[in-house]
């Protein structure tokens, strides 16, 4: 499979506020699908774990011989604090802190062409601060979108392996109520996506895809899924959920340790 900035761990600095925008976007989605599990609304993700359960701790693994490291990347108006709980959970599990990075984009509502653009940048920042070679990276909603965009552009990309975690690959009717450049980019069938998935799966690149079976942000949720790529279904963790569950965790973990992929 092909393969597949300044990076910064600060909060977005374009669109409306959080504490506006997080709460609109997740009551939308709830009227659009009532019978399906809520949207987590900003006072829930608000909260963020700064430590791992304690099983996780228990259960780190030994110092790697080799050390690949990962670069976790945000979904449509997120941003690396989103991410925060995720990086912990890795280090716990065994990776040192200068091998997991996250980036916040400069428009988290923009173009995945332009999030490209500064993936790149980021991955070349991590390999530099690692004393890497390649890197694995971790897309969580539109943030698939862009690493994709980033693999098909650069053929050279030095990316061993990619999870995607509850990426829209085929679109969401969720798009229309968002805004930003990212909002037609998703938009089921639109120009971004038809050239994008011209070649679904990211050659050259070892690539799995999570989804819940309760997402009211990838609508359909088949959409989350690839052709050709292993995918794995949980239950039933919201959208914003996946980032934080255990069973994605294990599936994450046990995909990036194993060594005889």
């Amino acid at each position: 499979m092909a393969r597949d900035r300044s990076m910064t761990r600060g909060i977005g600095r374009q669109g409306l506020p959080r504490w506006v925008a997080a709460p609109l976007w997740g009551a939308v989605l709830v009227s659009l699908s009532a019978s399906m599990q809520p949207t987590v609304g900003a006072s829930e993700r608000a909260v963020i774990s700064t430590e791992a359960p304690d099983h996780l701790v228990a259960e780190a693994r030994a110092p790697r011989a080799v050390q690949v490291p990962i670069l976790l990347v945000p979904g449509w108006l997120d941003t690396a604090r989103d991410l925060a709980a995720l990086r912990i959970r890795l280090l716990a599990a065994g990776w040192p802190d200068d091998h997991v990075e996250t980036i916040t984009f400069e428009d988290p509502t923009g173009s995945n062409r332009d999030h490209a653009v500064e993936l790149a940048r980021a991955v070349d920042t991590l390999l530099a601060h690692a004393g890497a070679g390649e890197i694995d990276i971790v897309a969580h909603s539109m943030g698939g979108l862009a690493t994709r965009w980033y693999l098909r552009t650069d053929s050279t990309a030095p990316v061993r392996r990619v999870v995607f975690i509850g990426s829209p690959h085929r679109g969401t009717l969720s798009a229309h109520l968002a805004w930003g450049g990212g909002r037609e980019e998703m938009m089921p069938e639109s120009a971004f996506l038809d050239t994008l998935n011209a070649d679904p799966a990211p050659l050259g690149v070892e690539a799995i895809t999570v989804r819940t079976l309760v997402d009211t942000h990838i609508v359909p949720g088949e959409s989350a899924t690839l052709p050709g790529v292993s995918d794995h279904v949980v239950c039933c963790p919201t959208h914003a959920g996946l980032l934080r569950d255990e069973d994605v965790f294990r599936i994450l973990l046990d995909f990036l340790e194993d060594s005889g992929r």
